[in-house]
């Protein structure tokens, strides 16, 4: 079973490091320092388990398990902290275990033990709710690539993938326009049954030939229409921004 170790700590990352080969069973993947590596080094060793950190500097462990899930097969997550407060929420995020530090060994066997037996079904449902995440996991050219929020422009969807514009560029993620609207609330606005912008980057609203009415946006020239039906809520939206 290949294991992937993060930790912000390298003396913590050593001590699992140390236990792992004292079980005899397990291979290293690799080692990260936070959430954001955790996610492109799971993606490269093809990590079974992830013994995650849940407090990191940038991206936490309770996000990174979310982009985690992600993965196809998702790998079998295991929360290493040194505090107790976030048992419930990784619980909640169907982590395979929860583990207080300094880890036992005999913990760590069990919890791995635990990981061996998870199904996929369990395992896709990783933080499925809580806190919006921060950056936006998706693919390209093969490789994992994190896109902060903040940078986001427009979520445009067509045919089974949604773009995903942002200040330097565009990927395609596989995930439904509502549960974006859900997840990100105000910070997004729908324009149309096929996008969702982020009313921070949008300049205002301008007339085009036919008398449409399309957004437009303060560090791109892309415009994109609205559907009459959105047209009144972006209209209250963009005066109450």
């Amino acid at each position: 079973m290949r294991v992937l170790i993060v930790d912000d700590e390298a003396p913590a990352r050593a001590r699992l490091a140390r236990l792992l080969a004292e079980l005899g069973d397990c291979e290293v993947a690799g080692e990260a320092s936070d959430g954001a590596e955790a996610v492109r080094s799971a993606h490269e060793s093809g990590a079974d388990v992830v013994l995650l950190d849940v407090r990191m500097p940038g991206m936490d462990g309770l996000e990174a398990a979310r982009h985690l899930a992600g993965a196809d097969p998702p790998p079998a997550v295991i929360f290493t902290t040194a505090f107790g407060d976030h048992a419930l929420e990784a619980f909640e995020s169907h982590a395979v275990d929860y583990l207080l530090k300094p880890v036992r060994a005999d913990r760590l066997a069990a919890a791995l033990a635990s990981a061996r037996r998870s199904t996929r079904a369990q395992l896709a449902s990783v933080g499925g709710e809580g806190a919006p995440r921060a950056q936006i996991c998706a693919r390209l050219g093969g490789e994992m690539q994190l896109v902060p929020i903040a940078d986001v422009l427009y979520f445009l969807a067509e045919h089974k993938y949604v773009t995903v514009r942002h200040l330097h560029g565009e990927v395609l993620i596989e995930e439904p326009l509502k549960a974006l609207e859900q997840e990100f609330g105000d910070r997004v606005l729908r324009i149309h049954r096929n996008a969702l912008v982020a009313r921070q980057w949008v300049g205002g609203l301008r007339r085009v030939s036919g008398g449409r009415q399309c957004v437009w946006f303060n560090e791109i020239d892309d415009t994109l229409e609205v559907s009459r039906r959105h047209l009144p809520n972006v209209r209250r939206r963009l005066r109450g921004a």
